[in-house]
């Protein structure tokens, strides 16, 4: 893939975690292995034990169906942000990130751009993977975190409230995601979209080839000034 020229108009970068920074595998490992436990239950609380146990088993199963599902649901990745908290804070995790992703964003803040983040996954979760990752602290990097608190990703009025919350127009973000549903519904508000292709990503169609403009790392994203 050849270099990919960002509008002069970009002034901020929102960028997407699974299959755009990060592989999925990592993030689809790291909510498998730490479900089980990583949310205190009580066992029992005076009579109805039985009850209050089919309860637990019952809840962490939904929980699992969910996950199964790859559901986005605001409450579905809060938890899961809770579960994150404790495997990343006692070093049992570390956020990964592809090669190229560090030393882009530091490149992009160096060039006056801001860098934002949207996820479904909560920004508790967010910040637990920048903030504890292979390559240190990173949070200082970004200007700010969304999540579906903010609207779900595929809805284009998302993309519009962001650009309220930042204190810009639509046509200052340039949004990088490997979900196809995501890009369409940013750029129906205007926003600017790449589509990243990453090892491990949901292959595309040939008209999404045709119809999207595609990277395959951050470095070939060419800054106003860079031109």
């Amino acid at each position: 893939m050849v270099g990919l020229s960002v509008p002069a108009e970009v002034t901020a970068i929102l960028l997407d975690i699974e299959g755009t920074t990060t592989p999925i595998a990592f993030v689809k490992a790291e909510e498998d292995a730490h479900l089980d436990g990583a949310v205190p239950i009580p066992t029992a609380f005076g009579d109805g034990v039985d009850d209050l146990q089919q309860t637990i088993q019952a809840v962490v199963e939904n929980v699992r169906w969910q996950m199964s599902l790859d559901r986005k649901t605001t409450a579905l990745k809060q938890l899961q942000g809770h579960m994150w908290r404790a495997a990343f804070t006692a070093g049992h995790v570390k956020g990964e990130f592809f090669a190229d992703v560090v030393p882009a964003v530091r490149k992009w803040k160096a060039a006056g751009m801001k860098v934002y983040v949207y996820s479904s996954g909560s920004i508790e979760a967010q910040k637990l993977l920048f903030g504890h990752s292979t390559e240190g602290d990173i949070l200082e990097l970004f200007d700010g975190h969304f999540d579906t608190k903010i609207g779900h990703k595929v809805e284009s009025e998302s993309y519009r409230k962001i650009a309220d919350s930042i204190g810009c127009s639509t046509k200052n973000i340039l949004f990088l995601t490997d979900i196809t549903l995501e890009a369409s519904a940013a750029e129906e508000a205007d926003v600017h979209v790449a589509v990243v292709v990453r090892p491990g990503n949901a292959g595309l169609t040939d008209d999404e080839k045709t119809n999207y403009q595609l990277i395959s790392s951050f470095s070939e994203l060419r800054l106003p000034s860079a031109t």
